[in-house]
């Protein structure tokens, strides 16, 4: 946990101007610890958002910030024209020593943006309207860096959609059991063992390899607060080489289930057809162009295969000791597990039915 006099020294390590009011926690992520902070200038004050990147997920924090830069100057370009274009892509406060980020002398790596004003995150969203114009800022985004010149993104989390990876990883936790918690986990287990042949699918389907966002939840896009468009992308830490699929995958797991994502009464948690609809239509119309055809063809599978992947990670956490994801109660990661796998459940009911769909619009 940090002290909130962490964060203070932290936020006036960067080059924000004027005085430094103080700093609070934000958001509800996973991963990194998050801060509001304020500064006061010219007798009006200016908020910025302060992290601190979690180092045991993304081990080499510099080569992370080199990715966010590069996209975010990418897409800075691209919309310069723009009247509200510095609403419309994420910009980077550099530090006193004039780098996107600050070390500390115990390794700590903080980054500091500015607060994109008169725009808000969904943790859920609540209108399948939502699901459309945050499904077209993702493919907005895909398109905006295919033309991202050479070289590759780093890889900030290797073969982190990798779900073959993910399924031995998952394996081999159970084996060693080093938590002692596999007796509590049966019949996930069984779950997953029992549909370990769809994790290579996409991985033999001979797709191209893209730029991905590969955490496409809707609290990584900032919605307009009038009109309700999808402004800007957010939570850049895991932007790499991929699969667009993997991108659109993690739309429908996280935005077409009827339950939040730790939902422990089973019988609330559906696929909605009408936000997977939602979701199919937003992302075509902006990212439509750029996928070849075969892609498409999976865009339903991956939206299954997705859900189940992040089962998986969710599963082999909890039976690791819950050392990834942050927790808030005791089984929470086995919680979290059971509502992936009840959400792959009704996707395999509405399979056909979700590809019908997209043969429709395609």
């Amino acid at each position: 946990m940090i002290r909130p006099c962490e964060a203070d020294a932290a936020a006036q390590s960067f080059q924000a101007a004027g005085e430094f009011l103080g700093a609070a926690p934000f958001g509800s992520g996973h991963i990194n610890d998050s801060y509001r902070v304020v500064f006061r200038e010219g007798g009006s004050n200016r908020s910025y958002l302060l992290q601190r990147i979690n180092t045991r997920v993304f081990t080499d924090p510099a080569a992370l910030m080199q990715n966010v830069e590069r996209v975010t100057s990418h897409i800075a370009r691209q919309v310069a024209e723009a009247p509200d274009h510095d609403r419309r892509v994420l910009a980077l406060i550099p530090s006193k020593d004039d780098r996107s980020f600050y070390m500390e002398a115990n390794g700590g790596c903080w980054r500091m943006m500015p607060f994109i004003e008169g725009a808000q995150t969904l943790d859920r969203i609540e209108f399948p309207h939502q699901a459309f114009h945050i499904a077209a800022a993702f493919g907005r985004f895909q398109q905006q860096l295919a033309s991202l010149p050479a070289p590759q993104l780093n890889d900030t989390i290797p073969d982190f959609h990798n779900t073959a990876k993910r399924f031995e990883a998952l394996e081999k936790t159970i084996e060693s059991d080093d938590a002692n918690r596999v007796q509590f986990a049966g019949s996930e287990i069984a779950s997953a063992i029992a549909r370990k042949a769809m994790t290579s699918v996409l991985l033999e389907a001979d797709l191209p390899e893209r730029i991905a966002h590969n955490d496409t939840k809707s609290s990584n896009v900032l919605l307009d607060d009038v009109t309700g468009e999808g402004l800007c992308v957010i939570d850049l830490d895991t932007v790499m080489p991929g699969l667009a699929l993997y991108d659109f995958g993690d739309m429908v797991r996280s935005m077409a289930s009827s339950a939040a994502e730790d939902e422990r009464d089973l019988s609330r948690i559906e696929l909605q057809f009408p936000v997977f609809e939602a979701l199919v239509r937003g992302y075509l119309e902006t990212a439509g162009g750029l996928l070849a055809a075969r892609e498409k063809q999976f865009l339903a599978f991956s939206g299954k295969l997705i859900t189940f992947e992040n089962g998986l990670r969710f599963l082999s956490d909890y039976l690791s000791g819950d050392i990834y994801y942050k927790v808030h109660r005791e089984g929470h990661n086995l919680d979290r597990c059971r509502a992936q796998f009840k959400l792959v459940e009704s996707i395999e009911r509405q399979e056909g039915r979700m590809n019908g769909l997209v043969e429709t619009l395609t």
